[in-house]
This record gives C-alpha cells, sequence and structure tokens, in this order.
C-alpha cells in the first residue's frame, strides 16, 4: 500500500495521515489512483477513519503533553521583579531624606524622575550622586 492513498483517503476522511486504516489484506487499493477509487473502497470499509483516542478529563497536566519550560525564570517572568528590586529601595530613601528635611527643597521630584528613568544602579550609587552634587543639606552642630 502506497502513501499516495493514505494522503487522498486523508484528505476525503477530513483526517491526518496517522488516523486512516487501510486493509492490509485487501490488495486492490495499492492500484486506486482516483478519488472516486478511494471513496469506493471507503464505501466497501477497505479504508476508514481510526476514532480518536479520548483523554480523561481528570488527567494531570503533565500527562496532557502541554510542553516543556523553556528559558530560564528570568526570560519567562520578564526583568520586572528584578526592576522593583532596585527602585524601591531607592524611591524609599529620596521619600526618607525629603520627611527627614535632608535634602535641599525641590531637588526631590527631579531625583524621583531620574530614579525611575533608571539613571542609578543602586542605593550606594544614588547615595555617591548626592554628595557629588551637594544636594544634601549640612547637619548643624
Amino acid at each position: 500500500m502506497s502513501s499516495t492513498q493514505k494522503k487522498l483517503a486523508a484528505k476525503i476522511l477530513k483526517c491526518g495521515v496517522g488516523r486512516v486504516w487501510i486493509d492490509p489484506k485487501n490488495e486492490k487499493v495499492v492500484q486506486a489512483i482516483t478519488r472516486s477509487d478511494i471513496r469506493s473502497f471507503i464505501k466497501d470499509d477497505v479504508i476508514k477513519k481510526i476514532p480518536e483516542k479520548k483523554r480523561a478529563k481528570n488527567t494531570p497536566k503533565k500527562q496532557q503533553n502541554r510542553g516543556s519550560i523553556k528559558g530560564s525564570k528570568g526570560a519567562r517572568i520578564g526583568k520586572k521583579n528584578e526592576w522593583f528590586k532596585k527602585i524601591r529601595p531607592q524611591r524609599k530613601m529620596i521619600k526618607e531624606l525629603q520627611e527627614s528635611n535632608s535634602l535641599k527643597p525641590g531637588i526631590y521630584r527631579s531625583l524621583y524622575m531620574k530614579v525611575k528613568g533608571g539613571m542609578f544602579r543602586s542605593k550606594a550609587h544614588l547615595q555617591l550622586y548626592l554628595k557629588e552634587k551637594d544636594l544634601l543639606m549640612k547637619e548643624e552642630k
């Protein structure tokens, strides 16, 4: 039996090639060339469509062939968690500095926007910037 007959039968039966069953005892199927020949064999039950296998409703997800996880955790979740781990402490720090009146007036908003823009790598980098630019109020003794 040839794959040509299987392909024709699959198109006629509207299923995949793997679900087409051709009777191995019948040797006339090899000579079938046209779609009408294949249709006549389907009527005679020489060619059949194998029923789909039904999967139980409560089978675990692993058994349902959903696919494997590809890519590292960071690649799947994204950089969002890393971003928040970096940004939240910086925002908290500038807020505390503002509340304790350690920042020069009018600096908080521009610092906030720089933090949001990702200008600083860490809290330490932010502190270094504040000292270099002399943006902290000097404590009087």
